[in-house]
């Protein structure tokens, strides 16, 4: 069985990434060297104690209006340094902004992050949809039709140039290469694993029923998560049979959470009272937070995760709110131990 087709139920993290909220001491918040050192604590606690994978946001600014002159390290630079000091743990992105890199650009970094990686590597990607990043760097920002467009040309050249093609060309509305170059070629075979991510279900979920091996909803409750399966092999069918296209019944399926865990429910409602805003009260904070599925004690984690599992979920990332390697451990030794 190969990587794109595994049923085995895989549990990852996002890595903390400079700006995070609270997970430091105050002293340490802003202080990016500190910062640093804690995504690398972070990272090496998970490859040690068997998470499957670790993840960025590629984001250039953090995405909550009073954040946004906080430290966030940049994603792929970020995960290169990390490739260096962790062993096994697979390295990817929720998910890489298209706008942001030529394809051809992102397909050379990806491959030389698979290499650097020993193998290890992933490409999350999606269509992009924060305006004001846009605007601030000096990107364009079109519809979302044409940015999903864009996406299913740039993964078009992506995967032309992991090929075993020799110098490919493209031609395409909004992107194009001739003679590509890209040596060296990924590590893993056919290729690292493309997951798309993103809700659109008239055109992104179109794109990825013809590029994804791993289709990635953010913050999805089972019932969104269930609809947006439903549609994705409806997508998937059509595909098949109208271009001979297949494998794709074997798309894996993950979902973004929030969590928190602790061994009581006070010590999470201390978590909960300590991170949620003031205009929020604690019930609008849960719900915010897919309505708590993730939220709570061991035991009621992994019900919530049940439920996903029950779907054809295999592939999981959790955001921890309170993060720190005591959290890691016990999610690790009382859910994923219990999966």
């Amino acid at each position: 069985m190969n990587q794109f087709t595994e049923n085995k139920v895989q549990f990852g993290l996002t890595i903390p990434q400079g700006w995070r909220g609270g997970d430091l001491p105050l002293q340490q918040e802003n202080d990016p060297v500190k910062q640093y050192e804690f995504s690398k604590s972070i990272s090496i606690t998970a490859d040690n104690i068997g998470f499957d994978s670790i993840y960025a946001y590629d984001h250039l600014i953090p995405y909550y209006k009073n954040d946004v002159n906080k430290n966030i390290f940049e994603c792929l630079t970020l995960l290169s340094s990390l490739t260096a000091i962790t062993k096994r743990i697979k390295i990817g992105q929720i998910v890489t902004c298209n706008s942001y890199r030529n394809p051809a650009l992102l397909a050379k970094i990806t491959s030389t992050l698979d290499v650097i990686s020993h193998g290890r590597s992933e490409l999350g990607i999606g269509a992009g949809w924060y305006g004001r990043e846009y605007e601030s760097y000096g990107y364009d920002f079109p519809s979302h039709v044409t940015r999903i467009d864009q996406l299913d040309e740039a993964l078009t050249i992506v995967k032309a140039m992991w090929s075993n093609e020799i110098s490919p060309s493209f031609e395409g509305k909004y992107y194009r290469i001739k003679d590509a170059i890209c040596n060296p070629k990924p590590i893993q075979k056919p290729h690292p694993i493309i997951m798309i991510g993103g809700s659109g279900e008239k055109y992104l979920l179109k794109v990825a029923a013809k590029h994804a091996d791993r289709y990635n909803l953010f913050f999805g409750s089972p019932d969104n998560m269930k609809r947006k399966i439903s549609v994705l092999k409806e997508y998937c069918k059509s595909l098949e049979s109208s271009r001979g296209i297949g494998n794709h019944k074997d798309i894996q399926y993950s979902v973004v959470l929030p969590c928190i865990i602790r061994d009581s429910e006070e010590e999470v409602y201390q978590i909960i009272e300590q991170y949620k805003r003031n205009d929020k009260t604690v019930d609008q904070y849960i719900k915010d937070l897919v309505s708590g599925i993730a939220i709570g004690v061991p035991e009621r984690i992994v019900k919530g995760i049940n439920e996903y599992l029950e779907l054809g979920v295999t592939h999981f990332i959790f955001q921890f709110i309170g993060l720190d390697e005591k959290t890691l451990k016990l999610f690790h030794s009382k859910v994923i131990r219990k999966i």
